[in-house]
């Protein structure tokens, strides 16, 4: 089945696989982070993917989001195996579908040039790099995910608008469908550009099949989605991360977690279609959405 989705129905994706993969004992605090369980742990990825499954997700998002060739070579990986493990990426997420039975699509995930960099660069963006370096940066990876034939490519948390024209620019190249969800401080990017000039990247791609907000406080989601619904007349995906931030020196999260499952409801009541949590979200919290109702009309046919 072909990913769809409309003004009239809300999806649940999933939460934060590599937060998940670090509670189950696995130490990410490798520059490939969760894309090295990729090589080591492949198993582990399934077993993270079938939780999020079991606990009410429609979407399972894949371990590609900071794998890059840059990031493979310097780990000693040839060209050709780090098109494999990307590959691979997408066949796990379909595996713990499979074996999970109960539907749903794989998104593969397109994290952005900074996520590569591996010092929280994406939380700021302004990289120095024009849209045209940013796209061939991102055409390789994009190329490959795309060959694996995942349902969605899901491109997440976009600092900066032109990162996200770089990434607009090739699934209209490649016909494929995507998302567009960008990480935002209050009414703005991380980069400093406001939500209106963010979404209306969107608005004439007719592959972006919804756009909205990742990886962001809970409390900045319900002003993003008024902004994207009206800006890009596009279906609205929000997945905020538990409230708590990020440190790079530190590599680690501070502050207090702020996630309240319940919002989920007045996130779908205010647009909203696709709704699920970033990272520090587990399973127990997208059972939790799923459990508040924020379903506005049915839920998803099955994929098989």
């Amino acid at each position: 089945m072909v990913f769809a989705v409309t003004h009239n129905t809300v999806l649940i994706s999933d939460g934060g696989l590599a937060t998940e993969l670090e509670a189950r004992g696995h130490d990410l605090s490798d520059d490939l982070w969760s894309a090295r369980l990729l090589v080591d742990s492949p198993d582990e990825i399934v077993a993270v993917h079938e939780a999020f499954y079991r606990a009410g997700a429609d979407i399972a998002t894949t371990a590609s989001y900071q794998a890059s060739f840059d990031g493979f070579a310097e780990r000693g990986f040839a060209r050709r195996e780090a098109e494999r493990l990307l590959v691979r990426s997408v066949e796990l997420a379909r595996t713990a579908r499979d074996n999970v039975d109960a539907g749903g699509w794989v998104a593969a995930s397109v994290g952005p040039y900074g996520a590569a960099l591996a010092n929280g660069e994406e939380y700021q963006g302004r990289y120095g790099l024009s849209v045209a370096q940013l796209a061939d940066w991102h055409r390789p990876r994009l190329e490959v995910l795309v060959s694996a034939q995942p349902d969605v490519l899901a491109l997440e948390t976009v600092p900066d608008v032109d990162e996200a024209e770089a990434l607009a620019g090739l699934v209209g190249e490649f016909g494929t469908p995507a998302w567009l969800s960008y990480t935002i401080a209050g009414g703005h990017t991380r980069a400093g550009q406001p939500l209106e000039q963010a979404f209306a990247v969107a608005a004439d791609v007719p592959e972006i099949v919804a756009v909205g907000v990742n990886c962001s406080a809970p409390a900045d989601v319900l002003g993003a989605i008024e902004v994207a619904r009206r800006v890009s007349g596009k279906p609205v995906i929000v997945y905020p991360n538990s409230g708590e931030e990020w440190e790079p020196s530190r590599r680690t999260w501070i502050g207090t977690s702020g996630f309240d499952a319940n919002a989920a409801t007045q996130w779908a009541a205010a647009g909203a279609n696709i709704i699920g949590g970033c990272c520090r979200v587990s399973p127990a919290d997208i059972a939790a959405i799923r459990r508040s109702g924020p379903t506005v009309s049915g839920t998803p046919e099955p994929c098989r």
